[in-house]
């Protein structure tokens, strides 16, 4: 059993209770979930009053952990530092980095969180990336979800990085994303980070709208919108 409490965070992940079952085989004890809960900033800070102690491990809905991770090697982060994130496979593109990925977190820092698009951008302190990777984001579970991760994640690549990326780094990462093509639903993961990279040029500048990509109804009828009674069907 890892020193840390754990948590995963889900709203409407269609693979979430599997995924939660597997982190708490692979962690050795409880791990605590929260779901469902409106408001992306509201879900973050939430966690922080789950747990008991002031780091704990934070999951997202659709992270598929490595079975051989060692959690129990999981170093507390130093004074300072916010949050450390380890890498996760992205299944339709073949990137491997901080999107989706397992992370150590602070409560206190949840609680002082700031404002970003980018919601754990927003915390006090320094953020850590780690070099190893703890698992899968298995964001690619329907059409809807797909076309969300692509959509959400090159608009903001696109506005550029809350994290500080390098600017050459952020097109690399567009352009794979823009050109997925395996794993299920890639297409849509495509689609959706085209369309993305559009809305940033259209409403980077406007801070109001550009926050939608934090509402899940505003992203359900974008995506409806635009694909159909069809792709909503698989």
């Amino acid at each position: 059993m890892t020193g840390f409490d754990a948590v995963l965070l889900s709203y409407d992940e269609p693979m979430a209770n599997f995924l939660h079952s597997r982190l708490q085989r692979t962690v050795g004890g409880t791990v605590k979930r929260l779901h469902g809960v409106q408001g992306m900033r509201r879900a973050y800070r939430l966690c922080a009053e789950l747990v008991d102690r002031e780091q704990f491990l934070l999951a997202d809905g659709d992270f598929a952990i490595d079975t051989d991770f060692d959690v129990a090697a999981v170093e507390p982060l130093d004074e300072g530092v916010s949050m450390r994130v380890w890498r996760a496979v992205n299944p339709v593109n073949g990137l491997t980095y901080g999107y989706g990925g397992l992370k150590l977190i602070r409560r206190s820092a949840l609680r002082e969180m700031g404002e970003a698009v980018d919601v754990l951008a927003a915390l006090p302190g320094r953020i850590e990336f780690a070099r190893d990777t703890a698992g899968i984001t298995r964001f690619n579970q329907s059409p809807f979800h797909a076309w969300k991760a692509g959509f959400r994640e090159c608009a903001m690549l696109s506005r550029g990085s809350e994290y500080g990326m390098a600017d050459d780094e952020a097109r690399q990462r567009i352009q794979a994303w823009t050109t997925s093509r395996n794993g299920e639903f890639a297409a849509y993961a495509a689609a959706g980070a085209q369309e993305g990279v559009a809305f940033a040029g259209e409403a980077a500048r406007d801070s109001q709208r550009f926050d939608h990509l934090n509402d899940p109804a505003w992203l359900w009828k974008r995506f409806t919108s635009a694909h159909g009674d069809q792709a909503v069907a698989g």
